[in-house]
């Protein structure tokens, strides 16, 4: 069985682009589930699949995080990695789709657990806003804000993988910094009417296809309004996904022996150790 990608909300997990890609677990919230339901939950997936890959947003209300926590800390289990996610729902939701794709490859659970960490920097991740007045998630100028009050304002806001804001309509208005790689771009309407990201948008990222589907519920809170459209761009083939995981080195974590790529451990969050200096070369 390939490791199981977890998930907090049912709204993290996209359809499969193909047969192949098996769906992620979700888990139930502490205010469905008590404690020792939630061990046996977890308990079951371990059973399954041997190792768990649990990935949650970083804004999730603080009595989740600690349910995981508390769950992976009482069944003392190494093979359960927590995986705190700082981008827009719709961008989980596709880095989520992907670490699904790879599941099925012959990578070994700490590199599917911190390959995360990797293929976030390849996700563009943005959202067409109707107001910029509340967002902290990306830095807004005061004039920016002011604007936010006129009337029919919109602005285009990019938050991963460089924070951008760009004020759409007037005669200086540009477009997002976008990949410079092939991607699919998908898209999800709130309350705001508007052709931007199918006309302008996806054109000037060249991407190679786009594709509709449902607002995440956390979306409205992430942006600060419900008056958006949310967009993420990401590689969608697994060959492409597979060849950039396999093309970084890989290292072995010094904590609890799971291989790694990057520079901690998706498991144990234990940092790489620093390359250990060369001897000195004695003088003849």
């Amino acid at each position: 069985m390939p490791i199981a990608i977890a998930v907090t909300s049912a709204d993290l997990v996209l359809p499969p682009q193909d047969p192949h890609t098996p769906l992620a677990a979700v888990l139930k919230s502490p205010d469905k589930l008590p404690l020792e339901g939630s061990l046996a939950e977890m308990n079951s997936l371990l059973e399954q699949h041997g190792y768990v890959v649990a990935l949650y947003p970083a804004a999730l209300p603080a009595a989740v995080s600690q349910r995981l926590h508390t769950v992976r800390c009482i069944l003392e289990s190494d093979r359960v990695a927590l995986l705190e996610l700082d981008l827009p729902p719709l961008g989980i939701a596709l880095l989520v789709r992907q670490l699904r794709q790879l599941s099925i490859c012959d990578f070994s659970p700490g590199v599917i657990a911190s390959a995360a960490r990797l293929l976030s920097h390849y996700i563009y991740a943005g959202a067409l806003l109707g107001s910029v007045a509340r967002l902290d998630r990306v830095p807004v100028s005061l004039k920016s804000h002011a604007k936010s009050w006129v009337p029919g304002s919109q602005f285009a806001v990019l938050a991963n993988p460089t924070p951008q804001l760009i004020k759409l309509g007037g005669p200086a208005a540009g477009v997002l910094t976008g990949p410079e790689f092939g991607t699919h771009l998908l898209f999800a309407q709130g309350q705001l009417q508007s052709d931007w990201v199918t006309e302008t948008l996806a054109p000037a990222w060249q991407v190679q296809g786009v594709q509709e589907t449902l607002l995440p519920a956390d979306s409205a809170g992430w942006w600060a309004t419900p008056r958006l459209i949310e967009f993420a761009a990401a590689i969608p083939d697994i060959s492409v996904l597979y060849q950039l995981v396999s093309s970084v080195r890989r290292e072995k974590c010094r904590w609890c022996g799971l291989e790694l790529i990057g520079d901690r451990c998706g498991f144990c969050s234990s940092p790489l150790a620093p390359p250990q200096p060369l001897p000195a070369v004695k003088s003849r």
